[in-house]
């Protein structure tokens, strides 16, 4: 089980400058749009019983983003998954459908490996 961060601000916990602003620090991530993302759709079976599995990787997007596609992915190929770590894991081969779907959905640099 993995340990909860107890603070987020870079391990700065109390400052006693008095131009000390901890939200200066935070900066937006960069995300891509479809069209730009360099979609990776692999075949993988290390670690699951032998058991196959589609994975999409190279997301450049909010984590909330990638667990909303995976639902469609999955509702699409008719079969389980998740997401977790920037990836989406779709049970069984489903390679040729999981690129036919992104390529519909505008992921035009997505490729299958």
């Amino acid at each position: 089980m993995p340990k909860k961060k107890l603070y987020n601000k870079g391990g700065i916990v109390y400052s006693t400058a008095e131009n000390f602003n901890s939200s200066s620090e935070d900066q937006e991530e960069e995300f891509l749009s479809a069209n730009e993302q360099p979609l990776r759709v692999v075949l993988d079976k290390k670690q699951r019983g032998g058991k196959v599995v589609s994975i999409i990787k190279g997301f450049a997007m909010k984590e909330t983003e990638i667990e909303a596609m995976a639902k469609k992915l999955k509702s699409f190929c008719g079969t389980g998954g998740s997401a977790k770590d920037n990836e989406i894991i779709i049970q069984g081969d489903q390679r040729d459908k999981i690129l036919q779907w992104l390529l519909k959905n505008g992921y035009s640099k997505s490729r299958k490996i």
